[in-house]
């Protein structure tokens, strides 16, 4: 199985191009891929499909680290696309599918920006860890998040070594998770715990649902956001239609492995 490595903010992918429906991914290949220390290592799986769905040529079949499939992922929007337009499938304007609707992804020079589609405030809500209650606001951008503003030493002291405890009435298929900290007025720096992948160094829905969390709770509804992740930095915009994400998107490595090798792990 050939297989190309990117990242974006430091957010891992493992991209299979399955253009002809050759290649079958499975629960356990998936999580053995992205085992990183007897697989490939990688927050997720990003299958290269052609898309049923008209107004795009590309479908993003997106699996989470455990297997798990996704509706959405930004950063993975992004790498997708960088993929996309590095191998000559796609121009500078990239239209795609995903399980949370159709994106929009622009290249422009080293960042590439994404129509994230408008978000939707689903109310308050509460993420409960070792005892102890956050409140949140909980945001859809095609897959769920519950935002939580805490102090600098709370959110670097937070334990996210496992799923905080939520609402599972709000939250039926589990969510992600953003402890987001005040740097300036339009700044915010998050951590994230992300359902089916654990804490990752960047995620792109996460980091929009912070910038629009912190947006609306200032009582606008427009304006422009940064958002440091512990792998790099992102911009966040919201307008009257739409909500956008901007960063870069790296390929880093290609290479070849035999999914049979993978499945027999130890354990």
């Amino acid at each position: 199985m050939k297989f190309t490595k990117g990242h974006g903010t430091g957010n891992d992918f493992v991209i299979i191009e399955d253009l002809e429906g050759t290649v079958e991914l499975t629960p356990s290949l998936v999580a053995a891929l992205c085992d990183r220390r007897f697989g490939i290592g990688g927050d997720g799986v990003l299958r290269v499909q052609p898309s049923a769905e008209p107004g795009a040529a590309w479908f993003m079949d997106y699996w989470n680290s455990d297997g798990s499939l996704s509706e959405m992922c930004g950063n993975g929007v992004r790498v997708f696309a960088r993929y996309l337009h590095t191998t000559g499938l796609a121009g500078d304007v990239i239209p795609l599918s995903t399980r949370g609707g159709l994106r929009t992804a622009y290249v422009e020079g080293d960042l590439i920006r994404v129509d994230m589609a408008a978000p939707r405030l689903l109310g308050d809500s509460t993420a409960t860890i070792h005892g102890v209650t956050y409140p949140g606001l909980a945001i859809s951008m095609g897959n769920p998040h519950l935002v939580c503003d805490v102090p600098a030493e709370v959110a670097a002291a937070v334990d996210l070594s496992r799923a905080p405890d939520t609402d599972g009435s709000l939250f039926p298929a589990g969510v992600n998770v953003e402890f987001s900290v005040r740097v300036a007025e339009d700044h915010r720096r998050m951590r994230v715990y992300e359902r089916g992948s654990g804490e990752t160094m960047s995620c792109g829905t996460g980091a929009t649902a912070v910038g629009v969390a912190a947006l609306v709770t200032s009582g606008r509804d427009a304006g422009t956001v940064t958002v440091d992740v512990p792998g790099g930095r992102l911009q966040v915009t919201l307008d009257e239609q739409t909500s956008w994400l901007a960063g870069p998107a790296v390929l880093t490595f290609t290479g070849e492995i035999d999914p049979g090798s993978l499945v027999r792990r130890p354990g």
